[in-house]
This record gives C-alpha cells, sequence and structure tokens, in this order.
C-alpha cells in the first residue's frame, strides 16, 4: 500500500515517531511498502531486526509479518503496516524512561534479587521490567508505582520475553487481566504460565550455598537421576508422599 493510501490520521501518527530505530523502520515501509529482516541487517545495520520491529509496535502501530526472498534464495521475514485502524492509544505512545531515582526505589523496595529466579546480582545487572507486558498494557497510567514493576536479571528477561511473545493472550487477546495471573507477571502468585497450567520453582543458590547444590548434583547423578527431578524427589518425601495419582 502506497503512502497516500493511508488514512492521514495514520500518516501523523507515523510522522510523529522520533526515535531513531523506529522511525527508519516506518519511513523505509512507506517509501518502498514493506522492509526485510535482510534490509535491515544489511542497509540499516540492525543484527536483530525483529527487535527494530517491536520499536514500531511498541508505540502502538500495527506490524504485519509476511514473507520474501533473500538474495541468496532463502525464504525470509517481511512487514509491512497493519489495519491502521487497530492503532492503540496513549498507553502505546512510546515506552517511558525510568528516572534513577524510581530505579533506586525499586531497589529499596524489592532489594537486589531478581522476581523471577530469587538469584542476587549487582544493581547494574537488574532491569527494570513492567510487570504486564508493554505490547499488552502499555506504559500505566499516572506516576510510576513500583507495584506496576519489578527488577529482573538480564537471563531471565530474556526468558520472559520469549515466552510473551509467543503467548496467545500476547498474539490475540491481550488482556491485561490474563498477564496478571501469570508467572511472568507475578512469580510468586499466578495460575498459569503464559495460559498454561504449570507451575515452575526458580532455585538459585549462590555464594557459599554453591556448595549446597553441588551435593545435591552429585547426590542426583549417583543415582542416575536429573537434578530437577531429584529435587522433586526430596520435595514430595519432605511433603510425605506425592500429590500424583
Amino acid at each position: 500500500m502506497a503512502a497516500a493510501d493511508y488514512p492521514e490520521e495514520f500518516l501523523a501518527r507515523l510522522r510523529a515517531v522520533t526515535a531513531k530505530r523506529a522511525k527508519t523502520v516506518i519511513d523505509h515501509v512507506l517509501k518502498y511498502g514493506r522492509i526485510t529482516t535482510e534490509e535491515l541487517k544489511d542497509v540499516y545495520g540492525y543484527a536483530h531486526p525483529p527487535r527494530a520491529i517491536k520499536d514500531v509496535t511498541d508505540l502502538g502501530i500495527p506490524m504485519e509479518r509476511g514473507s520474501a526472498k533473500a538474495k541468496d534464495g532463502r525464504t525470509i521475514a517481511a512487514y509491512t503496516f497493519g489495519d491502521p485502524a487497530a492503532v492503540r492509544g496513549d498507553a502505546h505512545a512510546g515506552r517511558r524512561n525510568f528516572p534513577k531515582a524510581f530505579r533506586r526505589q525499586l531497589l529499596d523496595h524489592y532489594g537486589r534479587r531478581c522476581a523471577l529466579c530469587s538469584g542476587e546480582f549487582d544493581a547494574s545487572y537488574l532491569q527494570v521490567d513492567h510487570r504486564v507486558p508493554y505490547e499488552v498494557g502499555g506504559d500505566p497510567a499516572g506516576e510510576l508505582n513500583v507495584d506496576d514493576y519489578m527488577l529482573v536479571c538480564r537471563d531471565c528477561n530474556r526468558g520472559k520475553s520469549w515466552a510473551c511473545e509467543h503467548c496467545p493472550n500476547w498474539l490475540v487477546d491481550k488482556k491485561p487481566s490474563v498477564c496478571q495471573t501469570c508467572f511472568w507477571c507475578q512469580p510468586t502468585k499466578y495460575t498459569h504460565i503464559a495460559t498454561v497450567n504449570v507451575r515452575r520453582l526458580n532455585l538459585t543458590w549462590s555464594h557459599k550455598e554453591v556448595a549446597d547444590y553441588e551435593r545435591l548434583a552429585a547426590q542426583a547423578a549417583k543415582g542416575g537421576a536429573e537434578l530437577p527431578e531429584f529435587v522433586k524427589a526430596i520435595l514430595r518425601k519432605q511433603g510425605k508422599g506425592s500429590t500424583q495419582r
């Protein structure tokens, strides 16, 4: 679809974008009708093309994924604008920046532990994360509130991103209420993980506790068991029997 075919209100929303990476994607699609992962890498130097596309969708601008042929004949992803009527409102007008004072507030409130794996990290390794993914809930209205965010380590943040981006609620329904009962939002109080009836327990051994981990691992290996199943067996025994039927 040519730029002239889009509603003026939609074009005005696109022109208002100033963030460099998102603007690069938008300008290219307006000019050529689509942008491929190959163009994002080779023309603009973006090593992770999906991140550039996400910069656009984070602004509430819908993008659709299709396919194209690369120079070597491979099938690659190509992106175009989605339905202009699907543009989302002010909550997705662009991710807000987190002031240093708010980051300190989170550290004072939660400590230096990752909310998802409970590992203790240097403060610089922890990242501020929306409990309800930005793609679903946008930025909560009003002043920043520690209850709407959590601190997570980089590895867990990547894991949450992957899980959420493959969740039916993220892909289709986009209901914040579903996210609010998910492990990735409330890891200590949840009813599902990405809409699946699953429970998980993340354990991290650090510092002097590493010796405890090594003993468990050695015992598991001696019995020919995988460590997670070995730990489950210990917990079942502690709980006086399995709940399985």
